[in-house]
């Protein structure tokens, strides 16, 4: 993980939030997926252009936060008083993968005019009984494995995947994984599904929908929702990737975001 964190205090009581954070110029803000805050490859290739800022979800690093969060109200209301935090008081491009990306989706539907552009990569939040999506927390490892990434071999994914040699290593990262998990599934589990549905119709930033098209995890017709549920909204499937295609299929990705954002 590279980037600088800074912990960012926060009011309510809540532990401060160690924000990961790298470059210069206009805001952009992207909200990680289900399993532990992170600073992948392709956000150093956007942080070339502009500040980027990676925060942790609450109850990832310090449970105790979860107690002050009792739904998904209360996580946008967190996210707004973080941004605040931040000093970005006014429009920000917001980019949210997975969990992220149905918090994303949120944020801009309840505040329309605090986000510029929005990016949602393969986001949960919309539930489609004709194609259900699987879930990530009740998975053996190898199952989970399957349902995230199209090609493990890839050289970003195995590299995510290695497990360290060191015990200790391990276990911490094994210990910090379950624990984002935890945090996540307490506004998302077991159908991540709020009524993000009804709220799609507020959202005026220009929406870029990213999908990885051999997403075995949520299918690419949320995608298509998502698509068709957002005014002046666009989908773009990315091939050969799996959930993670900022991953798998990373200067797609990168050339894709930064085309909307710039656009």
């Amino acid at each position: 993980m590279s980037g600088t964190s800074q912990n960012v205090e926060l009011p309510g009581g809540f532990s401060p939030n160690p924000v990961i954070g790298e470059g210069e110029g206009s805001p952009t803000v992207f909200l990680h997926g289900p399993f532990g805050q992170e600073w992948p490859a392709f956000l150093t290739d956007l942080a070339k252009g502009r500040q980027v800022f990676a925060p942790s979800n609450p109850g990832g690093e310090e449970p105790e936060d979860l107690k002050l969060l009792d739904n998904l109200w209360d996580l946008v209301l967190y996210y707004d008083e973080l941004f605040d935090a931040l000093g970005l008081e006014g429009q920000v491009d917001l980019i949210g993968h997975s969990f992220g990306g149905m918090v994303a989706a949120e944020i801009a539907a309840t505040y329309p005019n605090r986000v510029r552009k929005l990016v949602l990569i393969d986001a949960m939040g919309l539930w489609i009984d004709d194609d259900p999506m699987n879930d990530h927390v009740l998975q053996p490892p190898d199952r989970q494995r399957r349902l995230l990434y199209h090609d493990q071999s890839n050289e970003e994914v195995a590299r995510r995947l290695e497990v360290s040699e060191d015990l200790a290593t391990a276990q911490a990262q094994s210990v910090r994984t379950f624990s984002a998990i935890a945090a996540t599934s307490h506004f998302s589990w077991p159908i991540p599904e709020r009524g993000l549905s009804k709220r799609l119709h507020r959202i005026r930033a220009d929406t870029l929908v990213l999908w990885g098209a051999q997403d075995a995890l949520i299918p690419p017709s949320y995608g298509e929702r998502f698509r068709d549920s957002i005014p002046n909204a666009k989908l773009q499937l990315i091939e050969n990737a799996g959930h993670y295609p900022y991953l798998e299929q990373r200067a797609a990705v990168v050339e894709a975001v930064e085309a909307h954002l710039n656009g």
